[in-house]
């Protein structure tokens, strides 16, 4: 799919988003797949325009250029293969061998995973990338290694999230209460939102335009990305800048099939997955310079919003301390180091 090759610039979402409609998925390379040694599938749930999409095979071409046509993978973008938790079973068993995975959702099977979502913990990109690139990610990744998946190197962003509605203005953590929305399979956004009196219900994400469309919930909360390549502006009226958790997307891979690679393809899947992360974050950071006002001029109307109160009403529960005593002494501390006491 992508013309970009280069990681000195950041595209704008024009770019982006046009660039991803004018080639195909699978790019076609003298390197025939029938002829490859080793195949895999990887699963993302993401729209195809998604830099997730664009990054991804950009660094399956470059992996396939390096191993000499060894190594041929396939990109099957927007949950082609299942949901996310379908997918998430697939990885483990080995039917799918590279899969990109909300932290949030991957909570559900590595529990510790969930702590990058923990509710109003960063501030900014730089204590997201202080906690994960540092000793936070180490910790969660060596958890995960503990199962039949494995991380295949940094942690992509998917973004600080933020609540839409098609029904009310939420400004203040009063605004939310009783709340009807929707919420990723994930128990601490799910958490989250009961301990600030909202609604939330847990829907698989190939569902949730369905569920915003019919008013089955009134709001939802992604990323301003997912918001754009999901086309969820044309079912909601407003965004409220929440901020109230940042996610990422871990890329894994069945240990069983990586196994079976050569130690130099290994190193160069490493390699190449780990460049193109770099550039899909750099591709976030420039989306969200331009999102706000490509969306307001769609019809979203955006309303800015203290945080801090949210903050002190969470911690005016037993939120905080409830998911320190799940996420053990180790994590919590390693989380503290970037976020400041939490609760």
């Amino acid at each position: 799919m992508p013309p970009f090759r280069a990681t000195s610039f950041r595209p704008s979402r024009r770019a982006v988003l046009a660039a991803a409609g004018a080639m195909p998925l699978v790019t076609i390379l003298k390197y025939p797949a029938d002829a490859a040694e080793f195949q895999f599938k990887y699963a993302t749930g993401q729209d195809p325009t998604h830099p997730v999409n664009i990054r991804a095979q950009e660094a399956i071409d470059r992996i396939r250029e390096a191993t000499s046509g060894r190594l041929d993978i396939k990109l099957f973008p927007a949950n082609q293969l299942g949901s996310d938790t379908d997918l998430l079973g697939q990885v483990r068993n080995g039917g799918v061998e590279i899969f990109n995975l909300s932290s949030l959702i991957l909570a559900t099977f590595v529990p510790v995973s969930g702590i990058t979502s923990m509710g109003f913990a960063f501030n900014d990109y730089n204590a997201v990338w202080q906690a994960m690139d540092g000793d936070l990610g180490k910790h969660i990744r060596a958890e995960i290694a503990k199962t039949p998946i494995m991380t295949l190197g940094k942690i992509w962003d998917n973004g600080f999230r933020h609540v839409t509605s098609s029904t009310r203005v939420i400004k203040t953590a009063d605004d939310i209460k009783g709340f009807k929305m929707r919420v990723p399979p994930a128990p601490a956004l799910t958490s989250l939102f009961k301990a600030i009196g909202a609604a939330p219900a847990p829907i698989n994400f190939n569902e949730l335009y369905s569920a915003l469309q019919t008013v089955v919930v009134e709001g939802q909360e992604n990323p301003l990305a997912i918001i754009a390549t999901a086309r969820l502006y044309e079912v909601q009226k407003t965004c409220s800048l929440t901020g109230h958790v940042w996610d990422g997307y871990w890329v894994l891979g069945n240990k069983r099939a990586f196994a079976k690679l050569p130690a130099d393809v290994q190193g160069i899947v490493g390699r190449e997955l780990d460049r193109s992360a770099d550039d899909q974050r750099a591709d976030i950071a420039a989306l969200n310079d331009s999102l706000q006002k490509d969306l307001a001029a769609k019809g979203l109307t955006f309303h800015t919003v203290d945080r801090e109160p949210f903050r002190k009403a969470l911690s005016s529960t037993s939120f905080y301390q409830e998911w320190k005593d799940k996420y053990g002494a180790t994590a919590w501390e390693l989380l503290e180091k970037v976020s400041g006491k939490l609760g």
